[in-house]
């Protein structure tokens, strides 16, 4: 049964549904799915890293199915946020760029002097269109969010796209605060300084998955984790900066692409500890799961939503032997863990 849920979930993904269908589970499955941030394909243990340490998500990946060759639609985050949500592809919603991306002349302004100019494109989901959350709801699920939206402010919110409750979900792509409270989130009102965001966004879902349990849910844990402005505490810091000398540093890190850096090596600290921090949430929501008995009775969906920053902002991570990272129409830009 578990493998129709993941059938009926993954057809409803990728071809959508037609306007004002409800979806059925079989069963009444729950619904989890988690989707990280700027997660490149190599950045798990599952999937071939020696540095990074992931034991929350790998067990989602050795205890479901593995889809090897699972690719977002998008190398940037917005168009492919918008086709989980929807099931289309960016060019027929119009969103081709994350939203916030300069287009037109204005793209001069950043001193980039390409030939062809970015078009213009949608600055929110529209909301004829027909959600994930919407087909669930109408199907008697109880909807929830938690994170990263990016698909619009006022009027195209989580909450005007089918989802009841929403922690965290607004305009913003980024952890306008960074990733300790105070998060500067309207969305997220801070409750403790210092606490940590994953961990935040973890225990919301855990709340709602406690209060809902005796109906199906959707819960949708969109982590603002592994975006930049990269941070993490000083343990975990120094727990990776210790394992990156053991395992030896490399002479060379970085290669030169056709117009940045890139990096080649996994070796990043702070990297590797906020990827910690946000496997240490999804494993405190799978232990909820456990806890109130209904673990096998809840499809767990994870993956990412474009490949690894490998070349500008925080230079996190290395997609090798893959080519590119984020921003990059390669392999590394768009190929993602899928489990």
């Amino acid at each position: 049964m578990r493998n129709q849920g993941f059938l009926l979930l993954l057809i409803t993904l990728f071809f959508g549904c037609t306007q004002n269908e409800e979806v059925k589970v079989p069963n009444g499955m729950n619904v989890l799915f988690i989707l990280a941030d700027d997660l490149g394909y190599h950045d798990l243990g599952i999937t071939g890293s020696k540095f990074y340490e992931t034991p929350n998500i790998d067990r989602i990946g050795e205890n479901g199915v593995q889809f090897t060759q699972g690719y977002a639609t998008c190398q940037v985050c917005s168009p492919s946020r918008a086709s989980i949500m929807t099931g289309k592809y960016p060019a027929r919603l119009q969103i081709t760029d994350w939203i916030g991306a300069k287009t037109g002349e204005e793209w001069r302004e950043q001193n980039r002097h390409d030939r062809i100019l970015p078009a213009p494109y949608n600055l929110s989901m529209d909301t004829t269109e027909q959600t994930l959350a919407e087909a669930l709801k109408a199907g008697g699920y109880n909807t929830f969010f938690a994170g990263k939206w990016h698909l619009g402010s006022e009027g195209s919110s989580p909450e005007d796209h089918g989802f009841e409750i929403n922690k965290g979900g607004w305009r913003v792509g980024s952890p306008w605060g960074g990733f300790f409270d105070p998060f500067e989130n309207p969305k997220l009102p801070n409750r403790k300084t210092g606490e940590s965001l994953p961990m935040r966004l973890a225990h919301e879902t855990s709340d709602f998955i406690q209060q809902k349990r005796d109906k199906p849910f959707f819960a949708f844990l969109s982590f603002y984790a592994v975006h930049a402005p990269l941070e993490t505490s000083e343990n975990r810091w120094k727990k990776y900066r210790n394992k990156a000398e053991n395992l030896g540093i490399a002479e060379k890190g970085f290669e030169m692409e056709q117009v940045l850096p890139i990096r080649t090596v996994q070796d990043h600290p702070v990297y590797a500890g906020l990827l910690e921090n946000m496997d240490e949430a999804i494993g405190l929501v799978l232990e909820t799961l456990e806890r109130e008995g209904i673990l096998d009775s809840t499809i767990v969906v994870f993956t990412s939503d474009n490949g690894g920053v490998s070349s500008g902002d925080a230079y996190a991570t290395s997609n090798s032997p893959l080519r590119g990272g984020k921003g990059y129409q390669w392999e590394g830009g768009i190929r993602e863990p899928f489990f």
